[in-house]
């Protein structure tokens, strides 16, 4: 597979992680260091958000290396693009964090994302000097003008957030990694192994989880088992498998040694 490089910094892992459900700061750093990963999404609550609340530093973010991670605040909760901007300039202002995860989503009960808003937010924090990681319904149209809005790249969800469903909509997705000339995340809904492993075999760039990992009986486990597949996958990729044929082809002589 190519490269991994999304505004300039390149990744060997192509294996992000959301850092929220976790039941503590230290089985999600646990997670993380099993994972691999070099990429952590985080919840502006989880970013020191004042100087007089660094001495009482988060007990999540403070088990992050940003030596070793990037470490991308997400707009989660944000209902409008007007919010959205706002977390993001909060973080900015805080901890000097300059990548941040685009999330809009007002459905409170799918967290479904706004796809009219998360462009309007887009096209201002990219104006802003923001590395924008949009994360969308799986919409090739919507991924062409985010793209040129300027996003670093596009993240369109397998499913519903939280839901471990898997890729549901993998023919939309297939659609967005042939159109798109920046990195596609494939984000939300990849509840096991195997279904980070199909996303990379479809031609995604990366897969982050969340859900699937922080709420395993053992996170770091699953984190482990996440990053194995996801490797796999791209050996297999690599390998440049034989396409899919509709009629069966034997792979031993069915004739010749009879006669």
């Amino acid at each position: 597979m190519k490269q991994l490089i999304i505004a300039g910094r390149e990744f060997s892992s192509r294996f992000f992680i959301g850092t929220g459900k976790f039941a503590s700061g230290s089985l999600m750093a646990e997670a993380v260091r099993e994972s691999c990963s070099q990429l952590v999404t985080v919840a502006l609550r989880r970013v020191e958000i004042s100087s007089s609340s660094r001495s009482r530093e988060d007990p999540v973010i403070s088990h992050l290396d940003p030596g070793k991670v990037q470490i991308v605040p997400n707009t989660s909760g944000a209902r409008t693009a007007e919010e959205a901007v706002r977390i993001a300039r909060l973080a900015r202002q805080s901890g000097g964090y300059d990548w941040v995860k685009l999330e809009v989503t007002p459905d409170h009960n799918y967290l479904l994302p706004d796809p009219v808003e998360t462009l309007k937010a887009a096209e201002t924090l990219v104006q802003e000097g923001f590395t924008v990681l949009p994360y969308i319904n799986a919409d090739p149209v919507l991924a062409r003008r985010l793209e040129d809005a300027g996003t670093a790249a596009v993240m369109p969800l397998a499913s519903p957030i939280g839901t471990n469903r898997g890729i549901e909509t993998g023919a939309m997705i297939r659609i967005i990694i042939e159109q798109a000339q920046v990195p596609v995340v494939v984000d939300a809904g990849l509840g096991l192994p195997s279904h980070a492993a199909a996303a990379i075999e479809l031609g995604a760039d990366a897969v982050l989880a969340n859900t699937a990992i922080a709420t395993a009986g053992d996170p770091a486990a699953m984190a482990r088992a996440f990053a194995m597949a996801i490797q796999a996958a791209e050996i297999a990729v690599d390998s440049d498998p034989g396409g899919e044929k509709n009629m069966a082809a034997a792979s031993s002589p069915l004739t010749g040694f009879l006669r």
